[in-house]
């Protein structure tokens, strides 16, 4: 099982952290399966980073196997979605960058990519859809599908033309304006819609 994500999927949130000219093409990086986080269990603050970010996104499960997927027929690859954090280790990240190198490590650690349980995709618009975050009561983060810089049907489309999508892989699908970071003792609850999908606390 696979875990591909998406950078800067959303204009506002890429001149969040990146000024620059939005990706020609979807920015994409992977998780390894130990980054997973299931069941509403806490997150743990790991002691190798001084910042965690939150970084909340619409997620999508491939349903069967797939390559060189056109945008027309990927729809078909995929009946139940998501919501999930791609939490960042920033102060490594920002480090990374700086030096040229891999960032992989601040992505991928353990437990970074909390997930809920899936639904199914029917009755809801993926075009127009609505998810948000709120970090102790307040929310944070709210995106709506229709700002994405590439759609849920055109990153599977760019993907499958380098992996082979799988049964089970999962697709984080980019993260809208507000990250921020956490601190011991937050709880976070993440929404599709107005349906409530995670909650779970910062340990």
């Amino acid at each position: 099982m696979k875990i591909i994500a998406v950078g800067w999927n959303y204009a506002d949130h890429s001149k969040e952290l990146n000024p620059t000219q939005l990706p020609k093409n979807p920015v994409i990086f992977m998780k390894p399966e130990t980054a997973l986080l299931k069941e509403n269990k806490p997150f743990y603050l790991p002691d190798f980073s001084k910042r965690i970010d939150y970084e909340c996104e619409l997620v999508v499960r491939i349903s069967k196997m797939g390559k060189n997927i056109s945008k027309k027929f990927a729809n078909r690859y995929y009946d139940e979605i998501g919501l999930g954090i791609d939490f960042t280790a920033r102060d490594l990240q920002n480090n990374f960058k700086a030096e040229g190198s891999p960032w992989e490590i601040c992505k991928g650690f353990d437990n970074s990519a909390p997930i809920s349980d899936f639904i199914s995709k029917e009755g809801y618009d993926l075009n127009e859809l609505h998810f948000s975050l709120k970090k102790n009561g307040e929310t944070v983060q709210q995106g709506n599908t229709s700002d994405m810089v590439f759609s849920i049907d055109e990153i599977i489309e760019y993907t499958s033309k380098f992996f082979t999508l799988k049964t089970g892989d999962l697709i984080f699908t980019g993260t809208p304006v507000g990250v921020g970071p956490v601190q011991i003792n937050d709880h976070l609850e993440g929404y599709i819609e107005e349906k409530l999908m995670f909650q779970f606390d910062v340990l």
